[in-house]
């Protein structure tokens, strides 16, 4: 089954979402699979709440009512939970997105992986470690927000020395440029994406700046880009090794 045509199931946590990401985080989600399940999850008797209504007949996500029984005690995540593990146990679907900061959907994450579901989360960059790690990818929410009309990029050289500096985006991409490489250093761009993908769930080129992985590689500075045409004559690879360093 493609990636476009995974089932997905798409639980949102309430307190934990903005209602103005609703459209970004849907089409976000669309690349990954169809949305065939949308719930989202909290007391709709709260005055908090009150801003998702007209997103959510927009987009046909169903509200899901929860109680508040006790101050203090969060049964909007249980009432998640507990769908969650039936919808899975329905055996329709290839996947879960999970939109929530809340560290307390990590062993869900984590149980829905066990079953051989993908897992994808949602959150902002507050979002704990565990909870990251424990999905098969996890966007920052922030890199789905449109730019203010008077935001201006950063200077491209100070992007470029920042990126340089940054340990630990380099180490990701040197340790995936060591699996994937061939005998002559290079290897395809594509499988070194993935294989971070594999070590770093929220990694994310747009979370540098840049929209797609081709873009992030040259702006670091410290490897090679080499496109090469497929045998079909109307696309190409890209591959990268590392960049030769200059004498002196």
């Amino acid at each position: 089954m493609s990636i476009q045509q995974a089932k997905l199931a798409v639980l949102i946590d309430a307190d934990n979402a903005q209602p103005s990401l609703a459209e970004a985080l849907l089409a976000e989600i669309a690349k990954y699979g169809v949305a065939s399940v949308k719930r989202i999850y909290g007391d709709w008797t709260q005055p908090n709440l009150k801003g998702w209504k007209d997103v959510l007949i927009q987009h046909a996500i169903q509200p899901m009512q929860q109680f508040r029984y006790t101050v203090g005690k969060n049964a909007t995540d249980s009432a998640l939970i507990i769908d969650a593990m039936d919808l899975l146990y329905t055996g329709r679907f290839d996947g879960f997105c999970l939109i929530s900061s809340d560290s307390d959907f990590t062993r869900l994450a984590s149980r829905l992986r066990e079953a051989g579901q993908t897992v994808y989360g949602f959150g902002e960059r507050k979002t704990p470690a565990s909870l990251v790690a424990a999905c098969d990818k996890f966007i920052f929410v922030e890199v789905l927000r449109a730019p203010e009309p008077d935001e201006e990029p950063p200077a491209p050289a100070k992007v470029a020395a920042a990126l340089k500096r940054d340990a630990k985006l380099v180490h990701l991409f040197r340790e995936a440029l060591n699996a994937t490489a061939g005998d002559d250093g290079w290897a395809p761009l594509g499988a070194i994406g993935s294989f971070i993908g594999k070590q770093a769930p929220e990694f994310d080129p747009r979370n540098y700046g840049y929209k797609r992985l081709g873009e992030l590689v040259p702006a670091i500075g410290l490897f090679e880009l080499d496109q090469r045409p497929n045998p079909d004559g109307r696309s190409k690879t890209i591959y990268v090794r590392e960049g030769k360093r200059k004498a002196g």
